[in-house]
Parts: structure tokens; sequence; C-alpha cells
């Protein structure tokens, strides 16, 4: 064992002997010996001058290399493996296929250099230069590139999950296709990148700039994204479900096709956004502005609303026929019933319900008893707002009140009031029929045919009038 270590000793000590002779005695004898892996681990190379060396495969595990000038140098297939390059000239080096786990490299200078494949999971490369650098399909898990400049860099492919990148100059790269999921790109500079298909789920990038990039059909669900800089970019086709875009700004940024379900949207800027064909669902809008949002393709006349909620529904509307039509229908022949039902009066009302459809309405029957108190308002006043006029029986008035009252005080729209004659109306209507005009005076009937035989110049004429009244105010 002892004599192995002597030879790997010797060997080292004849390697270095060859380097410290100069690049071009260094690259002579490389080719004289091609078979031959020079073994330089451990060595001290700081501020060597190594400039177009022939390094492919050598092995530098641990070798010190700081201020070192790799300058043009090859160092593809070589294991630098806990090596310390820090402040190393690396620029237009080959190191395709390297391996440089948990190498340190802060502050290095790799302007140029081609990392392709290279292996560098867990290195150390904060505040590195690698503008312009080839690192596609490099392994960048779990490295920290804080700081680091990798502006028009090509990272294209590459696995650069939970790799930090707070801070990073990323402007103008082309990262498509690659794994950033879990990365922290925390104030890091995006803009103009290209990261189409690219994965950044669950990625940390609360005020980076990603101004004027491609994120088409990227992956950013549960991305942190609050405070980004995202005007002018293209997310068409991206996913963005259960993101956080709170306070960010969009400002023309082009959503078509995007997926937005549970998105929080709060504060955030929208204005003149394109969001043809987007999926929008459960999504969070408190003090979001929207302004002027595009929902027509950019080869179509803009049309543009300023409601994300209703955006897809105006489309819809817009371009579908048979959409149009049911909302026609509602509009002229909705009927909203109200009333208790239990069995004794769910006969009454059933009964009401099937006349008024032969008279040609479309009624709709409310049973507000299994209801939960918090939705109960905001239902009675969706289906009345939907509603032609509204039919509301007294007779067992335990809790019609709760409901005329919902309706009444802020939407005008007929309420024709039932009562069985030998029932007594409760004692607040009164205030309810001297107050809004649209409360007309009650029917009283004597039985259910009696109410089915008047129906027509009863009920549905005075309710028909006042809804023409009501429309020409």
């Amino acid at each position: 064992m002892a004599g192995n270590d002597r030879r790997k000793q010797m060997a080292n000590q004849e390697y270095l002997e060859i380097l410290k002779q100069g690049t071009t005695a260094w690259n002579a004898w490389r080719e004289q010996h091609p078979e031959i892996q020079p073994d330089l681990s451990g060595a001290d190379l700081s501020r060597a001058t190594l400039s177009g060396a022939n390094l492919r495969n050598t092995i530098l595990t641990e070798t010190t290399l700081s201020h070192a000038d790799l300058s043009h140098a090859d160092l593809s297939g070589a294991n630098l493996s806990a090596a310390t390059l820090s402040h190393a000239d690396l620029s237009f080096t080959t190191l395709s296929g390297a391996t440089l786990i948990q190498a340190t490299l802060s502050g290095a200078h790799l302007l140029n250099a081609t990392l392709s494949r290279a292996d560098l999971r867990e290195a150390n490369l904060s505040f590195v230069t690698l503008s312009g650098a080839k690192l596609n399909r490099a392994d960048l898990r779990f490295a920290d590139l804080s700081g680091a400049n990798l502006s028009e860099a090509n990272l294209s492919r590459a696995t650069i999950s939970y790799t930090d990148l707070s801070f990073a100059d990323l402007s103008g790269a082309t990262i498509g296709y690659a794994d950033l999921s879990f990365a922290d790109l925390s104030g890091a500079d995006l803009s103009g990148a290209k990261l189409s298909k690219v994965d950044l789920s669950r990625a940390k990038l609360s005020e980076a700039i990603l101004s004027f990039a491609t994120l088409s059909g990227a992956n950013l669900s549960f991305a942190d994204l609050s405070r980004a800089k995202l005007s002018e970019t293209d997310l068409s086709f991206a996913t963005l479900s259960e993101a956080d875009l709170s306070f960010a700004d969009l400002s023309g940024a082009d959503l078509s096709r995007a997926t937005l379900v549970g998105t929080k949207l709060k504060g955030a800027t929208l204005t003149e956004c394109h969001i043809y064909g987007i999926s929008a669902w459960d999504i969070e809008l408190t003090e979001t502005i929207q302004n002027s949002l595009v929902i027509t393709p950019k080869d179509q006349p803009t049309i543009t609303v300023d409601n994300l909620k209703v955006a897809q529904f105006i489309y819809l509307l817009l371009n579908n026929q048979e959409i149009r039509d049911v909302i026609d229908t509602i509009a002229r022949k909705a009927v909203l019933i109200l009333g208790r039902f239990p069995p004794e009066r769910k006969v009454v009302l059933d009964a009401l319900r099937d006349e008024l459809r032969r008279h040609g309405y479309s009624p709709i029957l409310f049973d507000f008893e299994n209801l939960s108190s918090r939705n109960f308002t905001e239902t009675i006043r969706t289906l009345a707002h939907l509603s032609r006029f509204i039919v509301a029986d007294l007779t067992d008035s335990s809790s019609i009140p709760q409901e005329l009252y919902a309706i009444a005080p802020t939407l005008a729209v007929p309420i024709q009031p039932l009562l069985e004659a030998s029932r007594k109306e409760y004692s607040m209507f009164s205030d309810l029929s001297l107050t809004y005009h649209w409360v007309l005076p009650i029917y009283r009937y004597t039985d259910l045919d009696n109410l089915l035989a008047s129906l027509q110049k009863q009920i549905i004429d005075p309710a028909e009038q006042k809804a023409q009244e009501l429309t020409q105010q």
C-alpha cells in the first residue's frame, strides 16, 4: 500500500515537473502519451499559467487553482471535485463532461467557457463570471450561484433544481427545458431570458426581473413570484396554478392559454395583458389592477375587458350563439319562486312552477332551508338578478322576510306576493310595499285551482307590466 502511495506521489511530481515546463511542453507530452491519465490531485497550482493547456481527463481533485490562468484550456472529462478555482481565469475554457462536484469556483472568470454536461453538484460558484458560457445539460443541483453573472449563457436542458441563483444575472440567457424546480432565484435578473418549457415549480422568484422573458409553456406551479417584474413577459401556455403573484407587475404580459388555478394575484398589475384562452379558477384578485385585458387572439380585432374573472364568459358570449340564446332566455323568461317547502306548501309551489312553465317561462325554485347563512344573501341576490320577476308565497312567513329584505332594497325587480286567503301577511310586509314600488300588491287566492286559473291575469300580467315600466326608467 505504501509503495502505491510512493508511486502515486512520484507520478504526481513527474507530471508537475512537465507542467512547469510550460503549456507547449505539456501539450506535446500529452500528445505523445494519450493513454496516460495524469493525476494532479492535491497539487498547488495557484497562479499557474495554464492557458491553452490540454487537461482532458486529468485528475485534479482537491487541487488548488486559485488565480490560475486556464483561459482556452481543455478540461473536458477532468475530475475537479473539491478543487479550488477561486478567481481563476477559465475564459473560453472547455469543461465538457468535467466533474466539479463540491468544487470552489467563487469569483472565478469563466467567460464563454464550455461546461456542457459538466457535473457541478454542490459547487460554490458564487459571484462567478459565466457570461456567454455553455452549460447545456450541466448538473448544477444544490450549487451556489448566488450573485453569479450568467448573462447570455446557455443552460438549456440543465439540471438546476435546489440551486441558489439569488441575485444572479441571467439576462438574455437560454434556459429552455431546464429543471429549475425548488431553485432560489430571488432578486435574479432574467430579463429577456429564454425559459420556454422550463420547470420552475416551487421555485423562489420573489422580486425577480423577468421583463421581456419567454416563459411559454413553463411550469410555475406553486412558485413564489411575489413582487416580480413580468412586464411584457411571454407566459403563454404556462402553468401558474397555486403560484404566488402578489403585487407582481404583469403589465403587457402574454397569458394566452395559461392555466391559473388557485393563483394569488393580490395587488398585482394586469394592465393590457393578453388573456385569450386563459383558464382561471379560484384566483385571488384583491386589490388587483385589471385594465384593458385583451380577450381576443392577436390576429383578430382587439376586444378588452377589465375583469379577469368575467373575461372567459365575455368571450364565450361574443362567440357562442347558444350561450347568447340562453342568456336572452333567462333575461326574458326566468321567474324566481320563493317560499317554504314543507309537504303541504311544496304541492302548491310545484304546481305553480309547472303552470309558469306552460306559459313559456323558466321557473327557478329556491329552497333556502339547507343553505348556510354565509351564502344566503349572495345566492338570493344572484338568482334575483337573473329573473324577469319574482313570485313570493307569504302563506308561511317564518323566513320569507329575510329573503325579501335581501332583494327589494337593492334590486329593482318586480316582486308579486301571494297569500292564501285564510292567512294574514307578516306585520313588516307593509313597509316593503310602501317603500319599493316594484313590490306589487298581494294577490290572495282561495285554493290551488283558483291560483292556477288566475295566474295570467293576477300574477303574470301585473309582473310583466311592472318589468316593462322598470326597463323604461
